[in-house]
């Protein structure tokens, strides 16, 4: 059997068994912006980066709300979630020009929804042929940045 050496997972393996406390809901609450990945804090909602991306520039809009689908939101809380999408996109293609993109969220747990109580919108950049291999002969994926790399990039250019 191959291993794969990720000792950065275990702060995040540790931060679920800490307590009841959803990590958005405590990125959320410290003003540390770059230590938990905030690239935008609006008036409802705030973009984050992915702390396990699928590519990089993998994104999160989410609600400061901490609620499990986005029918329980307020209109406007949803409506400044989807000025944040657009957004989002202008500033990814600007920054990493791919050649599409995965939008979407997954509600509730069975959905494949890694936190379900608080619900995010992905925003995934994609390139031709960034399926390689690794995802699917090892379950492993290969990220050409690293994470605070692109959180300057994309901070940058949020402005």
């Amino acid at each position: 059997m191959d291993h794969l050496w990720s000792p950065w997972r275990m702060n995040y393996i540790n931060s679920k068994s800490e307590g009841p406390q959803c990590v958005f809901c405590y990125a959320a609450q410290h003003s540390e912006d770059s230590e938990f990945l905030i690239l935008h804090r609006g008036i409802k909602a705030f973009v984050i980066l992915n702390r396990y991306p699928y590519t990089s520039g993998h994104l999160m809009i989410l609600p400061y709300n901490h609620q499990p689908s986005y029918e329980d939101l307020d209109p406007v809380i949803r409506a400044e979630m989807m000025e944040l999408i657009n957004t989002a996109t202008k500033i990814l293609r600007e920054v990493y020009s791919p050649h599409g993109f995965n939008l979407g969220a997954n509600i509730g747990e069975d959905a494949g929804a890694g936190i379900a109580p608080h619900f995010h919108f992905h925003i995934v950049p994609r390139w031709r042929g960034d399926s390689n291999f690794m995802s699917v002969t090892s379950n492993t994926r290969v990220l050409p940045e690293d994470l605070q790399v692109s959180y300057h990039r994309l901070k940058a250019a949020w402005g």
